[in-house]
């Protein structure tokens, strides 16, 4: 099958790479025209604008956008809304706000144009894993987009069949599913980026109270020099903790395990924030997705001034002083 990707980074390129693997045909653009040449090298088409790329695709179109969320993603679809025509399909495999899916759709449908919007997890690995991807928009052009679907997504793997599926859409199975009408991919993928960031905050904390286990200020009986890579790489193995994040974490401890190549600066893609929205707007309490992403907010802070008020209210009541 073919597919127009706009937007060549390690994601929309590796897209590319695995939909090549497996005989399928892409026309690809970007701004970095290395970025093209690496992959016509590969096999896929150039093109040196978004007008082009539209020009080389057989009708009926596929256009899969892969740019950062917000301004650029949405001119980008803007243009290409203007480009093609009836039945043609544009994809934001982005991380893009559901909203503006829902939106977008909207100006696209009365030109007849599709909007599919792909939530699509497996980042730089994707390449050999597969992509994890919950996919919004109409039945019928998802339905036409299956071979593409089917190959980016990692399959079954080794992982056991879930008992009382039987019935049930085999799609998710393998690793994709039809979510819903437009949005509904993004969406769903949003609440996953938030369960994300609950996941590592928990283990970050974790770790963090095993690596102070041998602070000064406790009882001596109490003290313990701990192997931190050793701990996370037992976790792997039978552990009800055991994920493919602690696999990372793992690796991380095994190559240094005080982490000196990192300054503790956690930045957050929006995701987390629009999780958060939504649970307000549905009145559903997330305290542990609440929490996970204030600490990234309290991450790029060496000390604030709601740190430094603390302090002065605590000198104020109790004559306390801060150390030295």
């Amino acid at each position: 099958m073919q597919l127009g990707m706009i937007g060549l980074g390690r994601m929309g390129a590796n897209i590319v790479r695995r939909l090549l693997r497996d005989g399928h045909s892409a026309v690809v653009f970007d701004q970095n025209p290395e970025a093209v040449a690496a992959l016509v090298a590969e096999g896929a088409t150039g093109a040196a604008s978004l007008e082009e790329l539209v020009e080389t695709l057989s009708a009926p179109r596929t256009a899969w956008v892969m740019l950062p969320a917000g301004a650029i993603t949405e001119a980008t679809v803007a243009k290409l809304g203007g480009l093609m025509q009836s039945d043609d399909v544009i994809i934001d495999g982005g991380n893009s706000f559901y909203k503006d899916d829902i939106r977008r759709a909207g100006a696209l449908t009365p030109k007849g144009i599709h909007y599919v919007d792909v939530g699509t997890s497996g980042g730089v690995w994707g390449l050999e894993r597969g992509y994890c991807m919950m996919i919004g928009g109409d039945a019928p052009a998802v339905a036409r987009l299956d071979p593409i679907f089917k190959t980016l997504a990692p399959g079954p793997g080794t992982i056991p069949k879930t008992p009382g599926r039987e019935g049930r859409d085999p799609r998710a199975e393998q690793g994709y599913i039809h979510a819903g009408p437009s949005g509904a991919g993004h969406f769903v993928k949003m609440v996953h980026n938030g369960i994300e960031y609950g996941l590592m905050q928990a283990y970050a904390e974790g770790f963090d109270i095993l690596k102070h286990a041998n602070a000064p200020e406790l009882p001596e009986a109490q003290r313990f020099d701990l192997n931190i890579g050793d701990i996370a790489e037992v976790w792997r193995r039978g552990s009800v903790v055991s994920s493919w994040l602690l696999d990372l974490t793992a690796g991380a401890l095994a190559g240094d395990e005080n982490l000196t190549d990192f300054s503790g600066f956690v930045a957050d893609s929006g995701e987390g924030r629009w999780t958060l929205n939504a649970a307000i707007e549905e009145s559903v309490p997330a305290n542990v997705l609440s929490a996970a992403l204030y600490a990234r907010f309290r991450s790029r802070e060496d000390a604030s001034y709601a740190d430094k008020l603390l302090s002065a209210m605590r000198k104020g009541f109790g004559g306390h002083q801060e150390p030295k």
